[in-house]
């Protein structure tokens, strides 16, 4: 039985590590705590970065959550790790995480046009090196853990992301016609969260039944 997972910046950078800090005090509510979030944020997507846009809304606090989660956005995570030893799995990894940090880099570098041309061939460089590698992982691995129970998912998500890196390359074009950065990072945002999904839905497909 697939299990369905989604991506979220907000929940996984920034409210998961949060309450993880609460778990020597009480692990129960924690653990309570921590599955209502994942359970509401599978029912209503982006709503773990609208809670902190509340937060900070009601706080006075004078901070663009989007750009934070994106500078974020390459920090380590459980729950996208691969945990195999083949190459093919480790090179999807590995260009997943490339990608992310290259996307991350985006707010540093959004204001400097040089380097941000030589950033955005990077993150298309990338995009094209995972797209190889989750190909190369569906074909040499098609029969490894339940690989074959999550093809369709996988193949769906794919399309997905492919679907969400055409829509960051339009908002770019858009960018340098109108200089509004916050489009870019909620484009770049979700490129990754796609990107996140990908890994997750691998991470469950490579395990054995």
């Amino acid at each position: 039985m697939e299990e369905r997972v989604g991506a979220s910046l907000g929940l996984q950078m920034v409210i998961q590590p949060i309450l993880a800090e609460f778990s020597r005090v009480d692990p129960q509510a924690v653990k309570a705590l921590t599955s209502a979030f994942k359970k509401v944020e599978q029912q209503n997507p982006g709503f773990g970065q609208d809670f902190l846009t509340g937060i900070c809304s009601a706080e006075s606090a004078r901070l663009n959550v989007t750009e934070v989660l994106l500078c974020l956005a390459s920090q380590p995570c459980a729950d996208y790790d691969i945990s195999r030893p083949e190459p093919a799995f480790r090179r999807l990894s590995q260009r997943a995480n490339n990608l992310k940090r290259i996307l991350s880099k985006i707010p540093r570098e959004i204001t400097d046009r040089t380097q941000f041309l030589q950033t955005i061939k990077d993150i298309a460089g990338a995009i094209k090196d995972l797209l190889d590698a989750i190909n190369e992982v569906s074909k040499a691995h098609a029969d490894l853990g339940r690989m074959r129970e999550y093809k369709r998912v996988l193949d769906q998500q794919k399309k997905v992301f492919v679907r969400h890196s055409k829509s960051f390359s339009d908002t770019l074009k858009k960018y340098f016609r109108d200089s509004r950065p916050d489009n870019v990072f909620v484009s770049a945002g979700r490129l990754i969260n796609q990107t996140n999904t990908l890994l997750m839905l691998f991470r469950l497909a490579c395990k054995s039944s």
